[in-house]
């Protein structure tokens, strides 16, 4: 697309894939409060019931693990939260390890088409999480059983490819300076592409995500997977939809990003 998009950039984690981390943060902090911290469940504001769906994407969603950890320590009025997220993000990365080689997980359909048109329309892709668990979800995935099973052409997707396989640039999990709302993650993403950050289009479902995807001069395309689509409008996602299949792929060609009519 030499005179539009050139560029696209996915979040792993509630993007690509339906991941556990959420299930495996909650139930983490459920464990350690009901155990080992059980004497400070008094002193804070946490229960079950208040570690919602929303409490994940506004507090902990697309953050590094240990400034995710101490968000939702602090979010909840847990004393040490600095000293106390050390625990609490190695009891979540056990979980979450042992839930994905359960096979607790899965791809979302819409973004793996979407992922398979982008790049037969010749734009460079890019998977940029914060999560260190992101390449074992993605090589995990067999892209070409999906394009099989999608009815995409003969030989669209070679034999034993995984969705990690056709990215042109892997920067999840690296330990940058800054996590996410920090520009730094898209902006090192670009680089790696080769791609001018105003031609490059991220997709996240979090709100630190498209701060972070603002802030680095990339356009963003927010996906409200879960009733979040005036969060992410209201920081300023160029495009919200809650399917990629939404998306009008002839838009990109144009620097547009549109709803699919």
């Amino acid at each position: 697309m030499p005179n539009g998009f050139s560029g696209m950039i996915f979040d792993v984690d509630g993007v690509l894939v339906d991941s556990p981390h959420e299930v495996a943060w909650r139930e983490s902090l459920r464990t350690l409060m009901s155990g080992e911290w059980a004497d400070l469940a008094g002193r804070t504001s946490w229960s079950v019931d208040r570690f919602t769906p929303r409490t994940y994407q506004e507090v902990m969603s697309g953050k590094p693990r240990m400034e995710g950890a101490r968000d939702a320590l602090a979010h909840f009025g847990i004393p040490d939260a600095d000293t106390r997220a050390v625990r609490y993000a190695e009891r979540k990365q056990a979980m979450v390890v042992e839930l994905i080689h359960d096979g607790r997980f899965r791809a979302y359909p819409d973004a793996l088409r979407f992922v398979l048109a982008v790049r037969a329309a010749g734009m460079r892709i890019a998977a940029a999480s914060s999560s260190k668990n992101a390449g074992l979800f993605l090589s995990r995935i067999r892209l070409d059983t999906f394009a099989a099973e999608e009815g995409f052409p003969s030989g669209a997707v070679e034999d034993g490819t995984t969705l990690l396989d056709v990215f042109d640039v892997d920067i999840s999990g690296r330990d940058l300076i800054r996590g996410k709302p920090d520009p730094e993650i898209f902006r090192t993403a670009a680089d790696e592409l080769g791609i001018p950050p105003h031609a490059c289009v991220v997709v996240e479902d979090a709100v630190s995500g498209v701060q972070a995807a603002k802030a680095a001069r990339c356009a963003a395309i927010g996906l409200a997977r879960h009733d979040d689509a005036a969060l992410l409008q209201a920081e300023g996602a160029d495009l919200v939809v809650t399917t990629l299949d939404d998306v009008d792929l002839t838009g990109l060609g144009r620097l547009e990003l549109a709803r699919r009519t």
